[in-house]
Parts: structure tokens; C-alpha cells; sequence
């Protein structure tokens, strides 16, 4: 995991301060990871609510017949499989960097 240090006023790091002791947060790191969190997931929805727009204003219907749904199945399939793959990859990855986690083991 990457560090990354940041410069607070004084009011901002109080503010922290009660975030952790009235939300349940462990300690700063957990507070910004959640926050990142969120604001990443915001990002995600506002731009596909941004494609979505876009997909309703561009005036090409499509007719929805039981070929397009068996179409959109196959499709929907093959980005799970590919996400799948990458995850298994990623998690292979991190054993790969980590020989003891892989083990189950810390030393």
C-alpha cells in the first residue's frame, strides 16, 4: 500500500477527530479510504448515468426482440468472465508480491 501525507489546518484535523470517535472508524487512514471510496463510486455513476443520457439523445432506437435479450446475455457474460480473469489475476498478483499472505503466514 501506498503513503501519501497531506497538511491539515487544525479545524480540518479536529473535524477528523470527531469523524473517528462518532463514526466508527479505526484510525485517519480508514476515514480516507472511505472517503475515496465514495467519491470514486460517484464518479463511476455520474458517468454512466453520463452514457446513459447520451445512449437516449442519440435517437437510434433499437428494437428489443428475444435475439437483442439472448444477444445481451452472451455480452453481459463475456465482460463478467473477462472481469472475473482480471480479479484472479490481480489477486495472483498480490500472492505473487507477497509470498507469505499466500502462505497465510506474517512475519
Amino acid at each position: 500500500m501506498t503513503t501519501v501525507t497531506i497538511s491539515l489546518p487544525e479545524s480540518l484535523k479536529a473535524f477528523i477527530d470527531r469523524q473517528l470517535a462518532t463514526k466508527g472508524y479505526g484510525n485517519v487512514s480508514e476515514y480516507f479510504r472511505s472517503l475515496l471510496r465514495e467519491a470514486q463510486k460517484e464518479e463511476e455513476d455520474a458517468r454512466l448515468e453520463a452514457l446513459l443520457l447520451e445512449g437516449l439523445a442519440s435517437g437510434d432506437d433499437i428494437p428489443v426482440t428475444p435475439e437483442f435479450w439472448k444477444d445481451l446475455k452472451l455480452e453481459a457474460r463475456n465482460i463478467a468472465a473477462k472481469h472475473k480473469a482480471r480479479k484472479r489475476g490481480e489477486q495472483q498478483d498480490r500472492r505473487f508480491a507477497n509470498p507469505s499472505a499466500a502462505r497465510g503466514r506474517k512475519f
